[in-house]
């Protein structure tokens, strides 16, 4: 179960030629793909595209009316692998994914690709998960785009724009027989707009009619001297052709031409920021009418040598707006302009941050350098009598006074697993059993168990990508200890890349550490999609492929799995014999409990369908008796849990402030079994909350409540003789 549906959305997607299209970016695209006539769509679900699969798999039913085949790839390689249909026939086809981190993963295809060249287009449209909303290391696109000559495009981040480069990406990619990706960045997923439609098409040449009549051509495969002759065919072919048609069809657009005579270059993701940063400093309207040209680079690679001459030819200077580092296309302009002997001066991370997202304010600083040192009597006109705009103050005081009081104030607060997370007490056994065998070294993966590194579990010494947790370990192979590694991954990760580099690598190298495959039945890190051990039925989709069944198909032998990891004494016992048995060779455990945000998700809009039919429904809830609590808080620190927080003291004579289960409280039960494990306290219980009480309820609780508070009144006569 996605974290987000579609369903109602989707119907957006009918609509016909001349219509308005309004609604959010991602749903844009798939619009856009079914205007293109595409034929296949392929992908590997992450943030910040995570929802374009999602879109897909809501729309399958238009999908298939059209002819098109969409997938759900085990991997982003998979993914680009798929395109291969469009190397030898007129298909299009489309694949999506994360980047960079998915990009590296489907490197080894996408450079095949890109060699053997296309004759259908062939579109990757790419997540550019870059600067502050990032979950990834802080790396571009555009050096894979380099490395392999696919051509890059950056769209202006409004639906129109987005629209046409799809469109467009399709017929530069066959105009040039070379794959081309699209790069969207997380605010362009999700800005929202409206276009004007076109009639959706089905595929002119089928996937059947490929089928049916098979073509090959060996010169497209990369074997030598094929090889060769591919790399002189890029440079004498196809990067001409993509010029001609980059130029020809005005991909990359122009504003402002004769206002001034310096100029901003800038990617067309940014355009969004340059303008608005422009019309703060009086230089702009928010309309796009500019009083300083713009040259958009819709398409960032490659550079037009002869657009940026144009372009640069007769200004004093000409600023870069390129987020992120290397500065790539502030290199080739230098040699472009060099080589054509234009000495106008070049700025860009002199004068803009050398890396890191540029944001509307880190925009607007380096903007207003740039126009304080070549158009000073521009600003002075518009700010006569007035301070400059918060970014020129800014450079002097980086933090204002009211940040800088909030700062000493908020505490940080890290990334941690949701309430009631089946995850965190499987983390819980872990830190218990240290007291036991003391610290091991674990190696950790990519998913919603990495929030272990952080506190209060402290897990983790490190991570080397998505299912490769155990790989991380595989140097710790030694016969010279008896002590032995734990190495974790996901169900999404282990499905991903894990089974073969992770456990079948420890298979065959006869590892005899320990691998804890967290098993919450979704792809949960992603986005809560369905993966090959869902237990959840899929009506297009194969599900429940036990991954113990996967793991003994490889060769372990011992394998141990805990179906519900709430329960601290078996995740425990099940960590505890791994650890210490005399038993040699890999060792899995697959810790299973459904994630708790899917479970809220499909559960409780039928909980408060059942109240509002009148059905008694009971809720489970804990709590801590604030009398009973000695005010240790083992319980937090071995738990973590949201819903556990402090609360002042009720008695007197302790300053110690109680644990408290606040109303976010799931009922997983994790912070009483924390306490009957750490051997604490029995200041935690369990309540019911009823709604909807039969008769039978009502009258079990006016006995109850009379019973209680009878023994409660002779505890206060007690109390109150003894103070006498």
């Amino acid at each position: 179960m996605a974290e987000r549906s579609f369903a109602t959305e989707v119907t957006k997607l009918r609509l016909g030629e001349g219509e308005e299209f309004r609604g959010e970016g991602i749903l844009a695209v798939t619009k856009a793909l079914l205007q293109s006539g595409v034929s296949y769509v392929a992908g590997y679900q992450g943030a910040p595209i995570s929802h374009l699969m999602d879109v897909l798999t809501d729309a399958n039913d238009i999908l298939r009316e059209l002819g098109v085949h969409f997938e759900h790839s085990a991997s982003e390689a998979t993914a680009a692998a798929t395109l291969a249909a469009s190397v030898n026939y007129p298909l299009r086809g489309a694949v999506t994914f994360k980047s960079t981190v998915g990009t590296n993963v489907a490197s080894d295809a996408l450079a095949n690709l890109a060699s053997g060249g296309v004759t259908g287009g062939a579109l990757i449209i790419v997540g550019e998960d870059y600067g502050e909303g990032s979950s990834i290391m802080q790396e571009r696109s555009h050096a894979f785009a380099m490395k392999s000559q696919i051509w890059l495009l950056d769209p202006r981040p409004n639906l129109p724009s987005i629209v046409q480069a799809v469109e467009q990406g399709f017929e530069l990619s066959e105009a040039s027989h070379t794959p081309v990706m699209l790069e969207l960045r997380i605010r362009a997923c999700h800005v929202h707009g409206a276009f004007t439609t076109k009639a959706n098409r089905r595929p002119a040449f089928t996937l059947k009619d490929a089928i049916e009549r098979p073509v090959r051509d060996v010169n497209r495969i990369v074997l030598p001297p094929a090889s060769y002759l591919h790399e002189q065919e890029k440079l004498a072919q196809r990067w001409p052709a993509a010029v001609r048609f980059i130029e020809e069809r005005g991909l990359n657009e122009f504003f402002g031409d004769g206002t001034a005579d310096v100029g901003i270059a800038l990617q067309g993701g940014m355009y969004n920021a340059v303008l608005r940063a422009l019309e703060l400093l009086g230089l702009a309207d928010a309309f796009g009418n500019t009083q300083v040209p713009l040259y958009v680079l819709n398409v960032t690679y490659p550079l037009v040598d002869a657009q940026f001459t144009r372009f640069c030819a007769g200004k004093r200077a000409v600023l870069i707006v390129e987020e992120g580092q290397p500065d790539f296309i502030e290199q080739a302009v230098n040699a472009i302009l060099r080589r054509a002997g234009v000495d106008t001066a070049l700025h860009g991370k002199d004068l803009l941050p050398p890396g890191g997202e540029y944001t509307g304010g880190a925009v607007l600083k380096g903007l207003a350098r740039f126009v304080e040192r070549y158009l000073p009597e521009r600003l002075a006109e518009h700010f006569a009598g007035r301070d400059l705009p918060l970014a020129a103050r800014a450079q002097a005081a980086p933090l204002l006074p009211a940040v800088a009081a909030a700062a000493a104030q908020v505490q940080p607060r890290p990334p941690s697993f949701c309430t009631g997370c089946p995850e965190r007490p499987i983390f819980t056994a872990m830190k218990l059993l240290e007291r036991e065998i003391g610290p091991s070294h674990v190696s950790c993966d990519i998913g919603c168990h990495l929030f272990s590194i952080l506190p209060p579990f402290n897990i983790g010494a490190t991570t080397m990508g998505y299912g490769l947790g155990w790989a991380g370990a595989s140097a710790f192979n030694t016969e010279e200890t008896s002590k032995r590694t734990i190495s974790m991954m996901g169900d999404g990760g282990f499905w991903h890349n894990g089974l073969t580099s992770g456990v079948g690598n420890a298979v065959f190298n006869q590892s005899d550490n320990v691998l804890l495959v967290i098993d919450n039945g979704y792809s949960a890190a992603t986005g809560g999609q369905d993966v090959l051990s869902s237990q959840a039925p899929n009506p297009i989709r194969s599900t429940n492929n036990p991954i113990e069944t996967a793991v003994r198909g490889v060769g372990v032998q011992w394998v141990r799995s805990v179906n519900h990891t709430y329960s601290l004494q078996q995740m425990k016992a099940a960590l505890r014999e791994a650890m210490t048995t005399r038993e040699k060779g890999p060792k899995v455990i697959v810790a299973q409990s459904e994630c708790m945000l899917n479970k809220q998700r499909r559960v409780k809009p039928k909980m408060r369908q059942a109240i509002a039919d009148g059905q008694r429904v009971v809720r489970e809830r804990f709590g801590v008796d604030p009398d009973t609590c000695t005010g240790d808080h083992s319980c937090i620190r071995l738990s973590g849990c949201p819903s556990l927080t402090i609360a002042p003291n009720p008695d007197p004579l302790r300053r110690d402030p109680v644990a408290a289960v606040i109303d976010s409280c799931v009922g997983c039960g994790l912070c009483g079994e924390v306490s009957h494990a750490a051997v604490l306290c029995p200041s935690f219980y369990r309540a019911g909350i009823v709604n909807n009480p039969t008769r039978w309820d009502r009258i079990r609780q006016r006995v109850r409540g009379a019973v209680i508070g009878w023994l409660q009144n002779r505890i206060e006569r007690r109390l109150h003789g003894l103070a006498a």
